[in-house]
């Protein structure tokens, strides 16, 4: 919903109507099911004033992002994202991934499997560069030693020094370099990835929140002098939005309430609502600081309460 146009935010109710879903207890549902149990409220918050508002305010979320990053002054940032079936597979899943190349590339990954609906081709497009190819730098350095860290640290981590032949760095990590960066000057990042959307493997919410304090540790004791920042990449819930889910993560974020973060609920920790665990391991390794800022926005998209929970953060 972020890479879309806002008159593009309406066209959604089409593809919803044939996609598949969870509800809020995280069972398999329809669209039509949860049309019939729609609140009565979601309704107001489909109105084309409100749809133009809450796209304002996320795009406005995207800016601030991207104007705390440039701020910040840190030489590395650390990004924890979910890797969706982009590079790896069945054959070989990894619960926890570090990736320590040199450098990461993207490519125009969203012309691989042209879709007629334009408006949603551009929109997959917002994670990737148009053409070509683009190598944007990693902290190959900083990412062995917090490989080697976390290993000691009783982590069974997986690594990855290159991709797959012919690919590109998956959307959860193009999002940050397309949209939250300079482009001419990014960052050097360290890709922490993700299994969140598949069984059998998935980490717990708890095992995420002792990722990100294993981070924070391995990265204090990295012997260079360089300032690190973090991110967590992906939203709250989504394609059913569950604004008491997302309220509750924000809460425990903010209340640093561990036992909370670690004890949800598996089985809402499903389809987009999975990313959740990206923002967990953020949490456990930002446990020191303070979240400054938390502006939530349930951006609705049809009657039948699909969307995503977006949010934007920082902890300082």
């Amino acid at each position: 919903m972020l890479n879309t146009e806002q008159e593009d935010w309406a066209k959604f109710a089409e593809r919803d109507a044939t996609g598949k879903f969870l509800d809020k207890a995280g069972a398999p549902t329809s669209y039509e099911a949860l049309l019939e149990s729609a609140d009565s409220a979601v309704l107001e918050q489909v109105r084309p004033d409100i749809l133009e508002q809450r796209y304002t305010a996320s795009i406005a979320g995207v800016d601030r992002m991207r104007q705390a990053i440039a701020e910040s002054g840190i030489d590395t940032l650390i990004v924890v994202g979910d890797d969706q079936k982009e590079l790896y597979h069945e054959d070989n899943l990894p619960s926890i991934l570090l990736y320590y190349g040199e450098t990461i590339r993207n490519n125009p990954r969203h012309k691989a499997k042209p879709n007629p609906l334009q408006w949603w081709q551009n929109a997959r497009g917002g994670y990737y560069v148009d053409q070509g190819e683009t190598d944007f730098p990693v902290d190959a350095a900083l990412s062995r030693h917090m490989i080697a860290s976390l290993v000691d640290a009783q982590f069974d981590i997986s690594t990855a020094d290159r991709l797959p032949e012919g690919a590109g760095e998956g959307h959860a990590f193009g999002f940050i370099h397309r949209r939250l960066m300079d482009e001419a000057n990014p960052l050097a990042i360290v890709p922490v990835a993700l299994n969140t959307y598949y069984p059998p493997n998935q980490p717990t919410p708890a095992r995420c929140h002792a990722l990100g304090e294993a981070i924070r540790a391995a990265v204090e004791s990295y012997p260079e002098d360089i300032r690190v920042g973090i991110i967590a990449s992906g939203g709250l819930s989504h394609f059913t939005v569950d604004e008491d889910l997302d309220r509750a993560v924000i809460d425990a974020m903010q209340r640093k309430d561990t036992e909370a973060m670690a004890n949800l609920d598996r089985a809402k920790l499903n389809s987009g609502n999975s990313e959740i665990r990206n923002w967990i391991t953020a949490a456990g390794a930002c446990t020191h600081l303070e979240l400054t800022r938390c502006d939530y926005l349930p951006c609705y998209r049809t009657e039948a309460g699909t969307g995503t929970g977006v949010c934007f953060a920082e902890w300082k």
